[in-house]
């Protein structure tokens, strides 16, 4: 039995500290049969981007419900996974599972690190401590993928009540590009865990861990010209498989120190292989495990698992423990999982999110739903 935590958020003082979640002992081995496979032709057409559109309305206002029960939920290996919308079904294995051919790993490495972003926050003051975490334009307009641990600290910097400033920064050495918002952040995920924001061993599974940003401007507030670098994001509950090759993505920090951290962070990447699919108490693949990468260590949160058809798969969400990289196993939310998830809280999933008018959609959750979420976090801070 091996215990995780998610690791994004590593703190970047001069005395670095880091911030390591650990889960209860809440792994469980599970013997099941294999995902059964096929050999017939895939019959569903290449995913292909989401373009805009300017006539949506689709409103993003998250449950407020906190979950009944306080036990955190284990992760097995998983058998099957419907998607948001329909009844459960075995997964069957498609060969291929695009209508093109896949290519190497090591020729879209260009295209991901293009994509990726780092995300710096930092307090002027107050209780809270900086933080790194990274993320993934998903869309060319500007929306980010990350974690809904490292999302929290943009949500905090929205509040003129909060003297936090966040960063969204690229390329190697990451340097300073962008200002973003919440565009999406699971309110179940905030009810559960606003309370371990200055906590430096958090308990957690990766549950409900994700959120989006939008890119609202660049680093001295104007406007950003589209298109942006970006990677696709693929929903389909079998986009990924147990041994597919698979390339990660983060910007670590665990082991270059905090300095470092703020002046000088480089883009790492990895090519490895799934090792098994998990879930949450389902039958349902939730979340990957990919090993001992080098991406298995603070900072890396949020960052992207990209498929052999350029396509992400997966978020980096939470790894093992161990003394080295090498010796944690990785875990990522499955892209599946978060469209299912998303569909659930919201009632809309990632593609209604990317065909809508995005601007319009974080306005309405900065005024909707981000305060009360936001309030949470400064009634704690101020006992």
């Amino acid at each position: 039995m091996r215990v995780v935590f998610p690791f994004s958020v590593i703190f970047v003082s001069i005395l670095t500290l880091f911030l390591l979640v650990r889960s209860e002992p809440s792994y469980q081995a599970v013997n099941l049969p294999p995902v059964a496979s096929s050999t017939q032709p895939s019959a569903t057409p290449v995913p292909s981007p989401i373009v805009a559109s300017s006539t949506s309305t689709t409103t993003l206002v998250a449950s407020t419900t906190p979950k009944n029960s306080v036990s955190k939920p284990k992760i097995k290996p998983a058998l099957s996974s419907p998607s948001a919308t329909s009844t459960p079904a075995q997964i069957e294995r498609v060969e291929p599972p695009y209508l093109t051919s896949p290519t190497s790993l090591e020729s879209i490495d260009a295209t991901a690190r293009a994509a990726l972003v780092n995300i710096l926050c930092m307090p002027k003051g107050g209780s809270l401590r900086p933080i790194s975490g990274s993320g993934v334009i998903i869309d060319s307009r500007g929306v980010i993928l990350t974690n809904a641990h490292v999302a929290q600290y943009v949500l905090l910097s929205e509040s003129p009540q909060i003297n936090l400033s966040c960063l969204i920064k690229s390329g190697s050495p990451a340097t300073y590009r962008w200002q973003a918002n919440v565009l999406y952040i699971p309110s179940i995920w905030i009810n559960d865990h606003y309370s371990e924001i200055n906590a430096d061993h958090v308990v957690g599974t990766g549950e409900h861990d994700y959120a989006l940003l939008l890119i609202t401007g660049d680093s001295q507030g104007n406007p950003v010209n589209a298109p942006l670098p970006y990677v696709p994001i693929d929903t389909r509950a079998n986009a990924a498989f147990q041994n597919d090759g698979v390339l990660g993505a983060g910007y670590p920090a665990e082991l270059v120190g905090g300095i470092a951290t703020q002046q000088g962070l480089y883009a790492v990447t990895s090519v490895s292989a799934i090792k098994q699919l998990l879930t949450f108490n389902t039958s349902t693949v939730d979340v990957y495990s990919i090993g001992g990468v080098i991406e298995a260590q603070g900072g890396s949160s949020g960052g992207p698992v990209i498929n052999a058809w350029n396509y992400v798969v997966g978020i980096i969400t939470t790894t093992s423990e161990g003394a080295t990289t090498a010796d944690r196993d990785l875990h990522a939310l499955s892209a599946n999982y978060m469209d299912r998830d998303i569909f659930t809280q919201s009632g809309h999933t990632f593609s209604d999110i990317l065909k809508g008018n995005l601007k319009q959609m974080a306005e309405d959750f900065s005024r909707e739903t981000a305060p009360n979420l936001i309030q949470k976090y400064i009634d704690y801070l101020s006992h």
